[in-house]
């Protein structure tokens, strides 16, 4: 495997779009769970996992700064006694702006965590209300500052657009905010709205007001033009960086390599097998403590299915697919799989073929999803 992504499922504050597996934080089992992701550790080191060939290691949520001091201390020797983080590409931890204190940004440092990945979302403080969020714009200008007073250069944060009331114009400030910063890395999302959230139950009684295709097309094309001005690339679909800062491990999951989840609710995919692990944290734990790997299902990805993936995947990189490694990965020319929906795609606009690439054109970066579901071979 070449990453481990490590789940924390605690939060301050649940916000409105999240469906990510959480628990607010109080009257948590925190630290029984914490020897937990040990145990998942040690348990996977019996059945035979290896952490040797490990790059990356990202630590995601919930929230991973609700923990406090001994806690993420605690989390983090868990994590270095099965994994040579001083031999890491990356070691990500998401932070939010208003819960990130110097003492959690000093032992994230101490313990070899060299990137921080922050959740802002935007800089108009009527939508931060309005998506549940509960730090200021003060908040993250304070947390960058003392990120990069404790020695944090990478740090990158997520901005979301198409929220619920939002304007182009508000959207053009918060760019502006964003790019005051002078960060590395910038993650720019539209909204999407899934079911079990807060935004979901008000969209199905029509009381979310949403910008509409055509404005969050009008957001997406700034968001592009603006960061490719500043000199942060876009390489991925939602993803800005400049050229040596991307996100190596969200990188080996869209060229499709392996990694292990760990933690609640946590995906990995090893050898054959994409694997969930149970979301509840009581049975989480009860399966460790009983000796078992906590797997709610184990499916082995079919041939036909790994080759799918590795084009709608391998798609959202805006350098595209190598056909020479699909060939060598798969033993079959791609043209042979795929020959019709790239010759489709390609008489639309929407693909084009770069040296030893398929990738998408700027028509087809925006109707990525039209593209991908063209590689569904069961269609």
């Amino acid at each position: 495997m070449r990453g481990v992504y490590i789940h924390i499922p605690f939060c301050q504050q649940i916000c409105h779009y999240c469906d990510f597996n959480k628990v607010f934080l109080k009257n948590q089992p925190v630290d029984q769970y914490i020897e937990s992701i040990g145990k998942e550790f040690s348990y996977m080191k019996e059945a035979g996992y290896s952490f040797e060939e490990v790059e990356t290691v990202f630590l995601g949520g919930g929230t991973p700064t609700a923990l406090n001091v001994p806690q993420l201390d605690r989390l983090l020797t868990i994590v270095s006694q099965y994994i040579d983080v001083t031999a890491l590409k990356e070691f990500t931890t998401e932070a939010n702006p208003d819960d990130l204190s110097e003492g959690q940004l000093a032992i994230l440092k101490e313990k070899g965590v060299n990137r921080l990945s922050i959740g802002v979302q935007t800089f108009n403080e009527r939508l931060l209300k309005q998506i549940g969020r509960t730090h200021s714009n003060e908040d993250v200008e304070n947390v960058i500052k003392a990120a990069r007073k404790v020695g944090f250069e990478n740090i990158s944060i997520d901005l979301m657009y198409s929220l619920p009331t939002q304007t182009v114009k508000e959207w053009e400030e918060t760019l502006d905010r964003a790019l005051a910063l002078d960060l590395p890395h910038y993650s720019a999302y539209s909204l999407i709205v899934e079911p079990k959230t807060v935004f979901y139950n008000r969209m199905v009684k029509g009381k979310l007001p949403l910008p509409g295709e055509d404005m969050e097309a009008e957001m997406f094309a700034m968001v592009i033009d603006r960061m490719n001005a500043a000199g942060r690339d876009q390489y991925e679909i939602s993803n800005f960086a400049k050229p040596d800062h991307l996100s190596f491990h969200n990188l080996i999951y869209w060229e499709n390599s392996h990694y292990a989840g760990i933690g609640a609710g946590a995906h990995g995919y090893i050898g054959k097998d994409r694997y969930a692990n149970v979301g509840p944290l009581t049975h989480y734990i009860n399966l460790l403590d009983e000796g078992k790997l906590p797997h709610k299902e184990v499916h082995e990805v079919t041939l036909a299915e790994a080759m799918e993936e590795e084009m709608f995947l391998g798609l959202r990189i805006i350098e595209g697919v190598s056909i020479k490694e699909f060939e060598r990965k798969f033993q079959r020319p791609m043209r042979e799989v795929f020959g019709k929906p790239i010759e489709k795609l390609q008489q639309q606009g929407l693909l084009q073929i770069d040296g030893d690439h398929l990738r998408l054109t700027r028509k087809g970066v925006f109707q990525g999803n039209t593209v991908f579901q063209e590689f569904l071979l069961g269609d």
